[in-house]
């Protein structure tokens, strides 16, 4: 089948931010013909829906009956505060009237009832392709929680009610954060998945860790297969389909916390190119601006605070949208950041986001990140940091002021308050994979490769390479993998710690490390 392929000629493309692309297709390709589009995934009845492209969609109630709407790609997100606020996404193939969401403690008893919204996204097709794709997302802010509390979930609309006989094997499950910091506790993360049987085993590893939250730190799909925040980048819509189903393994349980990579830009949907992330997702929010940039915000769970960052914002590698925030991020993150360091309930902070401060590999280093956020990671004393971009698994020992503070081998042990922040790219999710400068080995738990230094090199603002020879590479790793983090809350008289490991899609542990305060 024709995938749609929303672009512009490169040579307008290269010389256009995000908004001005926005404006681009919006007064070329406001008219389109009706069509009638399908797809399928194979065991999952997906069928993706069909409208006319003069009006607005009509209900499927409308057309079908609402029992034969079946919801798919269940995903949760926490809201501001997880202990009490849960968000619940899923998709729909056509529209649907009055969705909602039931809740309660037991299969049997799902008594409360929570209204649904609908977000309908519309992408055209090229003009000699004539296609026009609708999707439907939608909804539920679960407020008023109680911590620490498991719940029962299904999700619904007018004809198809989840708490049916027929329905039941549908439900999924959610916790909400405890009230106070845990003895420990798991959580994973990695960046640039798609669709791919990698992806899938990653996150049935995943799964397997049990985790209370898992950090995406970008490049989620790759519906924008080339990433360049340009309209000559080629768009497949019908990728987020396929990876809300593939994800549902894992994210109708576990809180799916995405930010925004430069494969997530999309400029049909709005000036700034996150109105597809915004349709697709409900973030916290209680970042500085989340209705133009959803992808940053922060939540706390036991005693880690997170904080998520738009790193197109300060990219120089990719500037589409470089400066879109004009450094209102950045204050933010300088506030955040005092904030979570002056609680006395946060031992840890963890910050993520896409494009790499650190790395040897394919994109290696982004001087625009270093240049906005190094200072503030080295002021407010980061404990660790998660990257994605580089498809591959990268750690530094620890790094103050851009020099190495403390070498940290693999098993080692590092103070952030003496020795500086540990930064991981964690991009082996399950898109391709990429590789390490010429004649640069791997060096991971078991396979050590001594080696003092890599040529690498970093993007400067003039969008050149800047060739670099550095000496914080600490552990590489070429294959599938993803992050795992134990946060320990310190039985009394010992010191909090975060226990941290890179796992292979094997499950075969690559490294490790611990990062104690004080």
């Amino acid at each position: 089948m024709d995938t749609p392929n929303v672009g512009i000629p490169p040579q307008l493309a290269r010389r256009m931010s995000m908004a001005e692309q926005y404006e681009y297709l919006r007064t070329r390709f406001t008219r389109r013909r009706a069509l009638v589009t399908a797809g399928a995934l194979a065991g999952g009845a997906l069928v993706t829906g069909c409208t006319s492209s003069t009006g607005p969609a009509n209900p499927a109630t409308g057309q079908v009956p609402g029992s034969a709407v079946v919801p798919f790609g269940r995903h949760l997100a926490f809201g501001a505060d997880p202990k009490t606020r849960m968000r619940i996404s899923w998709q729909v193939p056509f529209a649907v009237r009055k969705p909602y969401v039931r809740i309660g403690p037991t299969p049997g008893d799902l008594s409360r009832r929570i209204e649904a919204e609908l977000r309908p996204l519309r992408t055209p097709g090229l003009p000699g392709i004539r296609l026009d794709l609708d999707q439907y997302y939608v909804h539920a802010a679960l407020d008023g929680l109680r911590p620490g509390t498991t719940y029962y979930y299904g999700v619904g609309h007018e004809g198809f009610d989840p708490a049916s006989r027929a329905h039941r094997a549908t439900l999924g499950t959610f916790r909400t954060a405890p009230a106070t910091a845990p003895a420990s506790f798991v959580f994973t993360a990695f960046g640039d998945q798609g669709v791919t049987p990698e992806a899938l085993a990653n996150d049935k590893v995943i799964l397997g860790r049990n985790p209370a939250f898992h950090l995406h730190a970008g490049d989620i799909c790759y519906a924008d297969v080339t990433g360049h925040g340009e309209k000559s980048d080629s768009y497949d819509p019908t990728a987020w389909d396929l990876f809300l189903k593939q994800t549902e393994t894992v994210a109708r349980s576990v809180p799916w916390m995405v930010t925004t990579g430069n494969h997530d830009m999309e400029a049909w949907y709005s000036p700034n190119g996150y109105g597809g992330q915004s349709a697709r997702w409900s973030l916290p929010d209680n970042g500085f601006d989340p209705q133009n940039t959803p992808g940053a915000y922060s939540f706390t769970y036991g005693n880690v605070g997170v904080v998520a960052l738009d790193a197109n914002d300060v990219s120089w590698e990719i500037p589409a949208n470089l400066g879109h925030t004009d450094g209102r991020q950045t204050a933010w993150l300088d506030r955040r950041l005092a904030e979570l360091r002056a609680s006395d309930a946060i031992d840890f902070v963890v910050v993520f986001f896409h494009h790499c401060t650190y790395s040897t590999s394919t994109h290696a280093s982004d001087g625009g990140v270093r240049d906005a956020w190094l200072p503030l990671f080295d002021k407010h004393q980061v404990d660790l940091v998660i990257n994605g971009h580089n498809h591959v698994y990268e750690r530094t020992d620890a790094l103050r002021a851009g020099r190495v503070g403390r070498r940290v081998p693999v098993g080692a042990s590092t103070d952030p308050t003496r020795d500086g922040t540990v930064y991981v790219t964690a991009g082996g999710a399950g898109k391709s994979l990429y590789s390490f400068p010429y004649g640069v080995k791997d060096s991971f738990e078991g396979k050590v490769a001594d080696r003092e230094s890599v040529k690498s090199y970093y993007w400067t603002k003039s969008q050149e390479r800047h060739e670099d020879t550095v000496e914080w590479s600490r552990v590489r790793y070429t294959g599938f993998s993803f992050l795992s983090v134990e946060a320990e809350a310190g039985a009394p008289g010992a010191a909090p710690r975060l226990r941290v490991s890179a796992l292979a899609q094997s499950g075969e542990r690559i490294d490790y490390f611990e990062v104690r305060r004080g």
